[in-house]
């Protein structure tokens, strides 16, 4: 059994290289031995600014890997501003975004994962600022910013940054080895305990993407192809592209995250000075970085089954490389061609800083695949590399792995300069069988910086759902804890990735929202009264509502007919007749109200109040503290008894305005028992009366018979109100800790009131004042959002009329209470989804595709805006706040500014603050304190705070 304590898992994966945008069809490509780099036309390298003489010289080869939109970039998801983003190298800008989806294919959030993260980063030399600084007129300000943007001092610095990454940020620079070293230093770093995760990624763009003049007896090709090992071979081809891998400690991984790959042994050395020339490579540099990792991983040469080699296509270091590699393996006795040889080069050009990773990438895709590409545009060996007795051979059609197993594979890198890496890498483990996924719906969540963005999120993972078999729970614990949850969100619920694909796809049992920028909005819970209830209401929220069986079990202790309630609750076939009885349909709403409430605030909802219509007013002083759970449970079925033993009678609802329902009600001999909203109001009275009010207004008034047997907040309530006056007059409740509505007067109970049990034998009588109730809510907790805790959406309906947005639990008893939670989500409220989505295994999902602009800085670009000279005319509001806007978007370069926009999340920070000060002192003559200035973060307040200073200047 292999000891696998210093073995490395490869967690997440993204690359974005020459060829098809699609890693599968990229393989195929592959497989296919195409060469995926592109030949520029004329027209094409004159729109990238190459001058014609260049091209046009018989010496230019038009050729290169290219990446598509390699100048665009998600400035917005990272927090950078257009101007900013401006003066970043492109090859930059693609690292953050490819170590933020590596870290998502590992299945952590990029924003918030608590890992320590360590970042080595490695690219290629800035030919974006060589261009920009070549033009005239770079401003101090300006090139001070470019240093920075395009600096590799500052790469990984910049993706821990942003991506808050608190472990070591190393920029690794060993010229054309210097990925394949980033990522021996990382497994170093982890096995030393400096971090618990690593991020390696790496970029080579070309700025622009064009071709390069050939130089006899340099390692350019004089065709355009790479042809590594081939007599025809005469050098290499440039090409542009990003790779990150995230790394792990093996046995930290096991349990719950799914590898790409295992790096068994890594290895760096230089060749020192025993080479023909800085410039040339070292057989024996390379034979020893080779043979030290398959002694650091304790890996027998004869397990390996494949080598990617450095592979770079000139006539001389493809054979010290091919004798390198031979010799280091002869010594496991290993001859006559066995293991075949790759060189990803030929494919897709010579990545230069992220070669090394280029090739893992490729190495990855054979052990998962097990086949073994040929190395495209290869026909004759070159003859310098003849040897019978060589271990190696080149493959010239795909092939089935015939080596070993597991799979292993080694990796070479060589620098310019004599730096050598070599890594060794076996195949993921196999992963255990999927435990049986459980009968309940899970929510699998997507969000996005712009709802484009949540779109394409939701596209993709349908069209993985469909082709791939996953277990529900992986893809939502998954999407739960491996990305970042943004602004715009998605969430669908379905038992099957089949209703998953066809939820994303169809829109069904899918809720879409977007998060207030002001944060969550305060949250109402409701709580319906009888009529609401039918048999087995309870069973959606016993399936989609984690913690509310307990709260059931805990209500239900305090009520003498448990059994029977349950029951009701619990069987869709209970008889519905038996439940419209009082004294059971009372009960039973209490108790699921109560539970489904108390299962919200354990998943994180905090209620900034509760409001209950007649009987759900008693769940709401419950829930707000003003009765205890015994107490309100006495209450209830007292009340239930009291009402069942009361005369027969009906309810009726009515569209229209309250005068007009009282009119109503007077001439009919009815009472106003419900005003619901400013034209919903209830009619309550004798049967015979109701039935004659029913036939006189058909046609003219809306009407709807209630599901109820008695006439509730009507004069036949008196003996059930004297019965609740007598059991309850002169006890008092507790001291609430929650606002509640009482719906006897429409107003708001205060925290900390001690409420006199009689009013709940009043509330019994009177007309429930709903409406007033929640414009009450509304006047003091602007924007509320309603939560309806009951088996329906008859509230919700009301309180939208009165204005306030709803989202009901549970619709006409096949409503997936789990879809109502993901609602509560994709606005914003805190609602903890881990116990809908509990711990799984974290899957290689479809990641953030990045859609943001155009960010290129050519020269006219970068040249600062002259401020205008001091004026002595005088200043206005209008001249000021168009100086702070415009000094905004020569900074940042921000358009549709407003008095809200915040500087810092338009991308502003403390250096370009600094900056903004210095203008506005300049154009303005005004002494700007910074502090005031950054504490000032709205454009709005700075706009204030600068006319203060000019009325004021000694202020």
């Amino acid at each position: 059994m292999r000891d696998r304590s210093l073995d490395v898992a490869i967690t997440g994966l993204h690359a974005r290289l020459p060829g098809p945008e699609d890693g599968d069809k990229w393989w195929a490509a592959v497989c296919a031995g195409e060469t995926m780099t592109t030949h520029h036309g004329p027209s094409a390298l004159a729109a990238m600014g190459v001058p014609a003489h260049v091209y046009t010289a018989q010496d230019y080869v038009p050729v290169r890997g290219c990446v598509q939109d390699s100048d665009r970039f998600d400035a917005e998801l990272f927090g950078i501003s257009p101007r900013e983003a401006e003066l970043i190298d492109p090859q930059h800008r693609l690292m953050l975004e490819a170590s933020w989806a590596a870290l998502e294919d590992a299945g952590c959030d990029p924003l918030a994962d608590r890992l320590r993260t360590a970042v080595f980063a490695s690219s290629s030399t800035s030919r974006y600022m060589a261009r920009i600084v070549a033009g005239e007129h770079v401003s101090p300000d300006v090139l001070e910013s470019l240093t920075v943007g395009a600096g590799r001092d500052f790469m990984a610095a910049r993706i821990a940054y942003r991506l808050g990454l608190e472990g070591p940020a190393v920029g690794v620079l060993t010229a054309c080895s210097s990925s394949l070293v980033a990522v021996h230093l990382a497994v170093q770093a982890l096995n030393s305990g400096d971090c618990d995760q690593a991020v390696v990624v790496a970029a080579a763009v070309g700025f622009p993407q064009a071709g390069y003049t050939y130089v006899r007896g340099g390692i350019m090709s004089v065709d355009g192809q790479c042809r590594p090992f081939d007599a025809r071979a005469t050098g290499t081809v440039g090409g542009s592209g990003v790779v990150a891998v995230v790394l792990r400690r093996f046995d930290d991984v096991r349990a719950d995250v799914r590898s790409h790959g295992v790096i068994l042994g890594s290895a760096v050395n230089n060749d020192g000075s025993g080479k023909a020339g800085f410039n040339a490579p070292s057989a024996r540099g390379q034979v020893a970085a080779i043979r030290a990792a398959l002694r650091a991983g304790d890996v027998d040469p004869s397990s390996l089954g494949y080598l990617e080699a450095h592979g770079t296509g000139t006539y001389v270091g493809d054979p010290i490389e091919w004798s390198a590699m031979s010799t280091a393996l002869r010594v496991a006795g290993l001859r006559g061609g066995r293991i075949p040889v790759g060189a990803v080069k030929a494919n897709i050009g010579h990545l230069d800083a992220a070669a090394g990773l280029a090739s893992v990438f490729k190495v990855l895709q054979v052990l998962r695949h097990g086949q073994v590409p040929p190395v495209a545009n290869f026909a004759t060996l070159n003859p310098l590399l003849a040897d019978g007795d060589s271990p190696l051979c080149v493959p010239t059609e795909v092939a089935e792995w015939s080596g070993p197993a597991p799979r292993r594979a080694g990796v070479s890198s060589f620098g310019i300069g004599g730096t050598n890496a070599h890594v060794i890498v076996e195949e993921a483990p196999p992963e255990p069988d999927d435990p049986p996924a459980p009968d309940r719906p899970s929510i699998v969540v997507l969000s996005g910086i712009r709802p484009s963005a949540v779109d394409r999120a939701a596209a993709l993972l349908a069209e993985h759902l469909a082709d791939h078999e996953v277990a529900v729970p992986d893809v939502a614990y998954t999407l739960r804890v491996g990305r970042a949850a943004l602004a715009e969100r998605l969430a669908v619920t379905g038992r099957s990735r089949v209703d998953l694909a066809e939820a994303l796809r169809a829109g069904v049992r899918q809720v879409r929202g977007r998060v207030p920028a002001s944060g969550p909005r305060p949250l109402v819970v409701l709580f319906p009264g009888q009529g609401a209830q039918r048999p087995g209401m309870a069973l959606p929220f016993l399936d989609g509502l984690p913690g509310f069986p307990a709260a059931l079990d805990e209500c239900l202790g305090h009520f003498v007919s448990a059994g029977l309630v349950r029951e009701a609750l619990c069987d869709k076939d209970f008889p519905a007749e038996r439940l419209n009885a009082t004294e059971l349909a009372q009960p039973a709403l209490f108790a699921l109200e109560y539970a489904a409430a108390r299962a919200l605030v354990q998943l994180g909802v905090a209620p900034v109040a509760y409001a209950g219509h007649s009987l759900g007013e008693l769940t709401a002083a419950c829930l707000a503290g003003a009765l205890d759970l015994a107490t309100a449970a006495e209450v209830v079925g007292l009340r239930a008894r009291a009402m069942q033993s009361c005369p027969a009678g009906a309810m009726v609802a009515v569209t229209c305005t309250e005068s007009e329902a009282r009119a109503l009600a007077a001439d009919a001999g009815l009472a106003v028992a419900a005003v619901n909203s400013p034209s919903g109001c209830v009619l309550s009275g004798p049967v015979e009366a109701v039935e004659t009010l029913t036939r006189r207004v058909a046609g003219r008034v809306p009407v709807r018979r209630l599901r109820t047997t008695h006439a509730f907040h009507s004069a036949s309530m008196e003996p059930a109100v004297a019965t609740l006056r007598a059991h309850l007059t002169g006890r008092r409740g507790s001291r609430s800790t929650v606002p509640f509505v009482s719906t006897v007067d429409g107003q708001v109970v205060a925290p900390g009131t001690e409420s006199p049990l009689e009013m709940f034998a009043d509330s019994a009588r009177g007309t429930v004042r709903f409406a007033d109730g929640v414009a009450a809510l509304l006047d003091r907790f602007p924007g509320a959002l309603a939560v309806e805790a009951g088996p329906g959406q008859a509230l919700s309906g009301m309180v939208t009329a009165v204005g306030m947005d709803a989202v009901p639990l549970s619709q006409n008893g096949d409503h997936d209470v789990a879809l109502s939670l993901a609602a509560l989500w994709v606005q914003g409220q805190p609602v903890d989804l881990a116990p809908l989505s509990p711990a799984a295994r974290r899957l290689h999902l479809p990641v953030s595709t990045f859609g943001g602009d155009r960010h290129v800085a050519p020269e006219a670009a970068v040249v600062p805006v002259t401020p205008a000279a001091p004026t002595a005319a005088p200043i206005t509001l209008l001249n000021v706040a168009e100086e702070v806007a415009d000094a905004w978007r020569s900074l940042l370069g921000v358009p549709g500014l407003t008095p809200e926009s915040d500087f810092y999340a338009c991308g502003g920070d403390s250096l370009l603050a600094v900056r903004l000060l210095r203008r506005l002192e300049e154009t303005l003559a005004v002494e700007i304190p910074l502090r005031d200035l950054m504490l000032a973060r709205a454009l709005g307040d700075q706009v204030r705070l600068v006319e203060r200073l000019l009325e004021d200047p000694d202020e």
